[in-house]
């Protein structure tokens, strides 16, 4: 099930943020969460905005997302390719799980897909297993952006097929 994070859910959502970075950093990708990042503030303001979600299996909070539908100010430039298109698209942010719920990705790819026929993802270019996904799930790389603190992330877009 998914839910609306609410301000009752930030420990459990830091708890999770710290799995999914000790995960990452022994799958060879240390780089893309580091230590400052995702901070406690940033999910307490996209709760504040309404924008952060959690995935709960059997009453237990197993992952956090951010989904905003609108213009994201780091996917304003891309460079090495661009978008499929230039039309409204929603994004996904700040995927974590704990890794006791098997198909977290799937389950919230499918949600924003009721939202939005146009997504947009990025990833550090050694978070393989997040780019596995993508590819295996239709998203078609597009370049590279650059994320707040200057570092490149490889662009993702899905385009439901008519």
């Amino acid at each position: 099930m998914i839910r609306k994070a609410n301000i009752r859910d930030i420990e459990r959502i830091m708890e999770i943020v710290y799995i999914a970075k000790s995960f990452m950093k022994n799958m060879g990708n240390p780089n893309q969460w580091k230590e400052e990042y995702p901070q406690q503030a940033h999910f307490e303001k996209d709760i504040a905005m309404g924008n952060c979600y959690v995935v709960e299996n059997e009453g237990v909070v197993r992952a956090v997302f951010v989904f905003v539908i609108g213009e994201d100010p780091t996917y304003s430039i891309i460079k090495d390719g661009n978008w499929l298109n230039n039309e409204e698209y929603g994004t996904l942010h700040r995927i974590a799980s704990d890794g006791k719920f098997k198909g977290v990705f799937n389950t919230i790819l499918n949600y924003a897909k009721m939202y939005t026929s146009n997504i947009r993802i990025d990833t550090h270019e050694n978070n393989i297993i997040m780019i596995k996904l993508f590819e295996k799930n239709g998203f078609k790389k597009c370049g590279k952006i650059k994320v707040e603190d200057g570092s490149e992330r490889i662009a993702y877009h899905w385009v439901e097929v008519e």
